[in-house]
C-alpha cells in the first residue's frame, strides 16, 4: 500500500481536522497540532530533531516523530534531511555550500537559509493506517543561524504552578497563564476537559460545566516568530 504526503500549513486551529464543528481548542480530533524542530536553526554541521504534537478522536494527545517527510525547498538541499531511529535529522551543510544556496535563493550574503521540510503523520498508527488517511505540514528549519525554542516560563493555573497532574475546581472559572511577548509569540490552549475560553491569549481561562468531559487532557502550544515552538501537555479533571 502506498501513502501520500498531504502537505498543508499547520496550526493549532484547523490543519487536519475531520470537522468544521470542532472548537479550534479542542484536542479530540484527528490533527497535527504543532511542528517542533529542535532546536530551529543550526550552523553548519549541526543537527536538528522533528518532533511532532498528535491529536486524535479517540485517543490522548501523543508526542513523537513524523512517520514521512521530504524536503520541499530548496530541492537542492534535499540531502539534508535523513530517517533516524525511528524520527528525522536535519544536518546542516557546510557553509560552501549554503554560500552556495544563498545565490540560488537570491538572499544576501550569510544570511539564514529557509529549509522547508514536509512532514506527514499516518492516523492512528506509526507505521500503516488501515484507511490510508495521512496529515502533514511543513515545517522551516533556518540553517546557518543558531536559534531555540522558546521557553515556557511563568505558567499558573488556577494561581499556582501547575503540578504533573492538573486537579480544577467544577464550574468555575480557571484562569491559565503563560508569560509571552504578544509581538512575537502565538499562545494556544487546548483542551478535551471542559471548555476552552480566550484559547489564544496568553491569558485564557478554562470551564468544567456538568454537561461537558470531566476529565482529559490539557495542552499549551507557545510559537515565536522565527518557528520556535515548545508545548506542554497535562492530564486534567475536575472535582
Amino acid at each position: 500500500m502506498k501513502y501520500v504526503v498531504l502537505i498543508a500549513f499547520v496550526g493549532a486551529a484547523a490543519s487536519g481536522c475531520n470537522s468544521d464543528l470542532d472548537e479550534p481548542w479542542q484536542l479530540e480530533h484527528d490533527r497535527i497540532i504543532a511542528v517542533r524542530a529542535n532546536p530551529p536553526g543550526i550552523l553548519a554541521g549541526e543537527r536538528a530533531t522533528i518532533d511532532l504534537l498528535l491529536g486524535f478522536a479517540e485517543m490522548p494527545v501523543v508526542e513523537r516523530g513524523p512517520d514521512l517527510a521530504t524536503v520541499v525547498a530548496p530541492m537542492s538541499l534535499s540531502d539534508t534531511l535523513a530517517p533516524e531511529a525511528g524520527g528525522w535529522v536535519v544536518t546542516a551543510p557546510s557553509e560552501e555550500r549554503l554560500a552556495a544556496v544563498r545565490v540560488e535563493l537570491g538572499l544576501d550574503p550569510g544570511a539564514p537559509v529557509p529549509l522547508q521540510v514536509g512532514v506527514g503523520a499516518v492516523w492512528p498508527y506509526e507505521v500503516a493506517s488501515v484507511d490510508g488517511r495521512t496529515f502533514g505540514a511543513i515545517k522551516t528549519i533556518w540553517l546557518g543561524e543558531t536559534l531555540t525554542n522558546p521557553e515556557l516560563v511563568g505558567m499558573m493555573i488556577n494561581g499556582t504552578e501547575p503540578d504533573a497532574e492538573l486537579v480544577v475546581p467544577k464550574e468555575d472559572k480557571v484562569p491559565l497563564f503563560i508569560e509571552a511577548d504578544d509581538t512575537v509569540d502565538i499562545v494556544n490552549w487546548l483542551t478535551s476537559c471542559g471548555e476552552m475560553h480566550d484559547f489564544d491569549l496568553h491569558a485564557a481561562y478554562l470551564k468544567v460545566p456538568p454537561e461537558t468531559p470531566q476529565d482529559g487532557q490539557l495542552a499549551v502550544v507557545k510559537r515565536d516568530d522565527r518557528g520556535g515552538v515548545s508545548w506542554r501537555v497535562w492530564p486534567i479533571r475536575a472535582e
